[in-house]
């Protein structure tokens, strides 16, 4: 995973020396690990990150952070969103990949994914690739798809807020299209939050017009993760 930022739970805590334990640590194997990191990772994100992740809060980042699950069955996930993400890296170089928790935060500028301005509709350099998604996709169908669009500041906040959900709207159309499931994805309209750039220049207010997916595990997922760590 070259390019694929990975966003352990672990680095969160580090300062508060939850992990003194660290020579039993490095002698688990790598599912072993990943369930020391989600149980305690997902005992505390609940009171640290509030009751808006998951549910359009943070964006695509908290949106992973919210659907963790920790404990064994968490390493078990973790290690099908691990061979996801090189997955998505292969099929479309260049787009932002990070491995977060139990899930993948993919960031989609308008060098993937771009609209003209003030419209919501796919160009074809967008749509090409977006289908190098689809088999990914189709490949792991037992994860939920959470789409989010924003916008630069360009405009009023009221504009941008409708603008961004109709893009990230016409993202889910497309991907629907193209034989998905409609029922893995929802759509959140971010409109000029979360700016990860100065809006104030031409390059800055580019990589804001962006599109991001929170990909996480289904309920079916969980099961059978749950159903493998039990044995």
């Amino acid at each position: 995973m070259r390019n694929i930022k990975v966003i352990a739970l672990a680095s969160i805590f580090l300062t508060g020396n939850l992990f003194t334990g660290c020579e039993s640590v490095k002698n688990t194997n790598k599912t072993q690990r990943g369930a020391t990191i989600g149980a305690v990772g997902g005992a505390i994100l609940g009171g640290v990150l509030g009751n808006n992740l998951g549910k359009g809060g943070n964006g695509a980042m908290g949106a992973v952070l919210g659907g963790v699950i920790g404990g064994v069955a968490g390493g078990v996930i973790g290690n099908k969103m691990d061979k996801q993400a090189r997955e998505i890296e292969t099929a479309l170089p260049g787009a932002q990949v990070e491995r977060v928790g139990e899930g993948i935060k993919l960031v989609l500028g308008e060098n993937a994914v771009r609209f003209d301005t003030s419209k919501s509709t796919l160009t074809a350099t967008a749509k090409a690739n977006l289908d190098k998604l689809v088999p990914v996709f189709n490949q792991y169908p037992d994860t939920n798809i959470q789409i989010f669009g924003y916008t630069d500041s360009t405009g009023s906040a009221e504009f941008n807020l409708k603008l961004s959900d109709q893009r990230a709207t016409s993202v889910e159309k497309y991907l629907e299209s193209k034989g998905l499931n409609m029922s893995r994805f929802k759509m959140v309209g971010m409109g000029i939050a979360d700016p990860i750039a100065s809006n104030d220049t031409p390059e800055g207010r580019s990589q804001n017009r962006r599109v991001e997916f929170a990909i996480t595990a289904n309920e079916k997922m969980v099961q059978d993760a749950q159903k493998e760590a039990g044995k």
